[in-house]
C-alpha cells in the first residue's frame, strides 16, 4: 500500500472530519460529525491550526495530524502543539502514524521553531511507545495544570 501524507487543503475538510470525530469518540466524546467539521473548518479558515493527513493510492483517507501554534516566553520562540493524531483503528501499527509525526517534525523544522510538544491520556500504552521511539521524551522538569 501506498502511502502519502499532505497538508490538508479546503476540498479535503470533509474527509478529514470524519477522522477527526472518530479521534474525538475515542476519547469518549459525543459522535458528531457537523460539531468536527465545524470546529476543524473554523481553524483551518482562522490559519489556527495546521493539518496534515494520510491517503493511499484508492483515495482513502487514514489518518491525521493537528498543529496548533504555541509562543514560549522564555525562549522567545514559537512552537508547535501537536493536539491529535489519529489512525484508522484497522490500520495502526501499520507505520501511519510514525509517518504523520515526522511530517509534523518536518515542519516544525521547516517554520523554524523550538520543537513540539504533546499529551495522550496516561493509558493510551500505544501511543507513548511511538512517541518514545521517536525520541519524544516526557517532560519531568515542569508540572501540568489544568482548571475548569
Amino acid at each position: 500500500m501506498t502511502i502519502e501524507i499532505k497538508q490538508a487543503e479546503q476540498k479535503d475538510l470533509q474527509e478529514i472530519a470524519h477522522l477527526f470525530n472518530a479521534y474525538r469518540v475515542f476519547y469518549k466524546q459525543a459522535n458528531d460529525y457537523e460539531l468536527a467539521l465545524e470546529f476543524i473548518t473554523e481553524r483551518f479558515d482562522n490559519k489556527e491550526s495546521v493539518i496534515f493527513y494520510a491517503i493511499n493510492e484508492q483515495g482513502d483517507y487514514l489518518g491525521f495530524t493537528q498543529l496548533f501554534p504555541n509562543f514560549s516566553s522564555v525562549s522567545v520562540q514559537r512552537s508547535w502543539i501537536l493536539n491529535d493524531l489519529f489512525v484508522s483503528p484497522n490500520l495502526r501499527s501499520s507505520g501511519i502514524g510514525t509517518l504523520l509525526l515526522n511530517k509534523a517534525k518536518e515542519h516544525a523544522i521547516q517554520t523554524h521553531t523550538k520543537g513540539i510538544g504533546l499529551e495522550t491520556s496516561a493509558d493510551n500504552k500505544r501511543a507513548q511507545a511511538l512517541y518514545e521511539s521517536l525520541g519524544y521524551t516526557k517532560n519531568s522538569e515542569f508540572a501540568y495544570f489544568l482548571k475548569v
